[in-house]
């Protein structure tokens, strides 16, 4: 079992930044992809973006491009979604995901480990 616990959000303006945090424990020695989604009221949960543990081979979606960066610190288990120029359609839960299971990388099934999400409110 994968235990993944986010932190890192909260309430900001337009323009502003926020670093999200995705810590793993357990057993984290076969992860291979992890990913970011996002899921506003009423929505659907959405792919924001995907990396290896190591930071590589990693891409976005297209409304997150140029704003958006994964990252990772292997030393601490833990990998991180850097957040500027926030808009408030950027308004969601955000999770972090581990434990791929194969098939595309922007699909929630195909991840098998949930962190319980972290609320991002951008007011305008």
């Amino acid at each position: 079992q994968v235990q993944l616990v986010e932190s890192g959000g909260g309430l900001v303006h337009t323009g502003d930044s926020l670093r999200l945090s995705c810590a793993a424990s357990g057993r984290i020695g076969s992860l291979t992809y992890m990913a970011w989604f996002r899921q506003a009221p009423g929505k659907e949960r959405e792919f924001v973006g995907s990396s290896t543990w190591s930071s590589t081979d990693t891409y976005y979606t297209d409304s997150v491009k140029g704003r958006f960066t994964i990252s990772g610190d292997n030393a601490r288990n833990t990998m991180y979604l850097q957040m500027n120029n926030l808009k408030p359609e950027d308004t969601a839960v955000y999770y972090c995901a581990a434990g791929w299971v194969g098939g595309r990388r922007d699909l929630t099934r195909s991840y098998r480990y949930w962190g319980q999400g972290t609320q991002v409110t951008v007011s305008s």
